[in-house]
Parts: C-alpha cells; sequence; structure tokens
C-alpha cells in the first residue's frame, strides 16, 4: 500500500472518513462483499438445501427477560444438527435468538455483536434498547433478496432496558419480520416453525409479574410442546444431555444457564408429563 493512497497513518481513506458509529456502514464502504445481503442471490429458490434452525421463544418476568430456544436445525426433512446454539448475547444486557437460514443467521449475529460495541467504543456510551431493536431491523431488510430465494433470517430479540421508567417492566421483546419490520410484543413472544405450540403453551402459563424460576419453567414448557408438535423443533435429549439454551437478562445482565439447571427444569416437566399420561391410561383401563 503506497503512501498516497493509505495516508501518512497507514490507514486507507475508509479508515480516516468515517465519521459514523454503524459498523454496518463502515464495512458498506470499505467491503460491501462481507455484509451477508451484499452477496450473490441465487436465482432459485435454495431453502431446503440449507440448514435453518428453530424455536425461539422469550417471555418476561419481575426482573427481566428470558429467552430460550431448541437445539435442532433441519434441512428439509433431515435433521442438520441436533446440538446448534440459536440464543446469543448481543451485548452485556441484551439477547438475540435465531430462526431460519442458519449459516446466514449466525453470521448476521456476530456482525450484530461487532456493531453494537463499535457503537459504544466510538460513542463511549451504549445504545439504547430502542436503538439496538431498529438496527437489526436495518440489517434484516438488507437480507431481503436472499430472504426471497428461501434464505430468511427472521430473529427474535429481548433486553433489559436500563432507561424503563420506575413503573414499567424493565424487559422487553421485539419481533420481526423479513422485510425488517419491527414489532415490539407484550409479555412473550414465539418464532419459528414451532412458533404457533409454544404461542399456546405460553399463553396458557404465563402472567405478570412471574419470578424468575416461574419464568423459566414457561420457557422450556413452551419449547417442550412446540417439540411436541413441530417435528422441526427438538425436545429435550436425555440420552446426549441436550437441552434447550435459555439467557436471562435483568440487573445484573446477560447469563446463560447452566445446562444443569435447564436440564433439572425439563426433566420435571417430562416426569409431570408422564405422571398425568399415566393417570389418564388408569382411569380408561
Amino acid at each position: 500500500m503506497s503512501e498516497s493512497s493509505a495516508g501518512r497513518s497507514g490507514f486507507s481513506p475508509a479508515y480516516l472518513d468515517r465519521v459514523g458509529s454503524s459498523f454496518t456502514d463502515f464495512l458498506a464502504s470499505s467491503a460491501p462483499d462481507l455484509l451477508p445481503g451484499r452477496r450473490p442471490v441465487p436465482q432459485l429458490p435454495v431453502g431446503d438445501v440449507a440448514p435453518h434452525g428453530t424455536t425461539i421463544v422469550a417471555v418476561t418476568f419481575e426482573g427481566g427477560v428470558l429467552m430460550g430456544g431448541d437445539r435442532r436445525a433441519t434441512m428439509g426433512n433431515l435433521i442438520s444438527s441436533r446440538d446448534i446454539e440459536k440464543v446469543y448475547p448481543a451485548d452485556s444486557y441484551s439477547v438475540i435468538g435465531i430462526a431460519g437460514a442458519a449459516g446466514i443467521a449466525i453470521e448476521m449475529v456476530k456482525l450484530y455483536q461487532v456493531e453494537l460495541e463499535h457503537y459504544e467504543k466510538i460513542e463511549g456510551l451504549t445504545m439504547s434498547l430502542d436503538g439496538k431493536a431498529n438496527r437489526l431491523a436495518q440489517m434484516i431488510r438488507g437480507n431481503l433478496g436472499a430472504a426471497m430465494q428461501g434464505l430468511a433470517v427472521v430473529p427474535l430479540f429481548a433486553g433489559f432496558d436500563l432507561d424503563a421508567a420506575p413503573s414499567t417492566a424493565p424487559g422487553r421483546i421485539f419481533s420481526y419480520d423479513v422485510t425488517g419490520g419491527n414489532y415490539e410484543e407484550r409479555g412473550y413472544a414465539a418464532v419459528g416453525s414451532g412458533s404457533l405450540f409454544a404461542k399456546n403453551s405460553l399463553k396458557k402459563t404465563w402472567r405478570h409479574g412471574l419470578p424468575a424460576d416461574a419464568a423459566v419453567h414457561t420457557v422450556v414448557e413452551a419449547l417442550y410442546d412446540a417439540a411436541d408438535d413441530d417435528s422441526a423443533t427438538g425436545g429435550p435429549d436425555p440420552v446426549r444431555r441436550l437441552y434447550p439454551i435459555v439467557y436471562r437478562v435483568d440487573a445484573e445482565g446477560a447469563v446463560r444457564l447452566t445446562d444443569a439447571e435447564v436440564a433439572a427444569v425439563a426433566d420435571t416437566i417430562v416426569s409431570e408429563r408422564a405422571d398425568a399420561d399415566r393417570r389418564t391410561m388408569d382411569r380408561e383401563a
């Protein structure tokens, strides 16, 4: 790199001309091919040949918000992965769950994590929760071309609102569509192929002011109900010791529950369902 093209600092002009705090905008000008939405779009639908991830649920509780996801990824009618991770911390006070084309979704999550960290370093403060939700919507909108060919990414976003009023619940949930539409949900939400069954479960078990332990039970039970009726959603797998991934976000930050904690809840739910089925069979005998 010559001095004329790089300048005396050794950096290319793209590194010196940017005055904004968006890392995605920086990539768009310096290396646009690295953005998921800027890559060549396939001319034929290819959704069935790419692994897809489902199902993600989120609920608010007394002091924050919880998000959980099953571990299965599918490719058409095949199980492509039994232990994929679909819930990630976006930053210290927010989490993101992915549903849709797994490869693009994971790449988008990594870019989004850098986006939030870049903003914090440039501006010297944390982006507001509404700002985080809107920034994610812009990234989803950039993937619209691929979404139209079957490679859609439809995440679920949730976080603890550091600016929430004293009388307002700090845990907030945002859902999206493939065009980047951003919708704040009330209390609970689910995305993915098993979302219909998960929402039906949440509708019956969620309530305002749930304590954290009860909310964890609600999340895991919703994923269990989704797996019971949706073949693309994986249920608890005690043989392989695979259980849902659950994150809790409250005033202390985003924390992933241990496998042992989630396994204990899942095993309790399975035991309760088995006992209920046994009592039903005894009455019918």
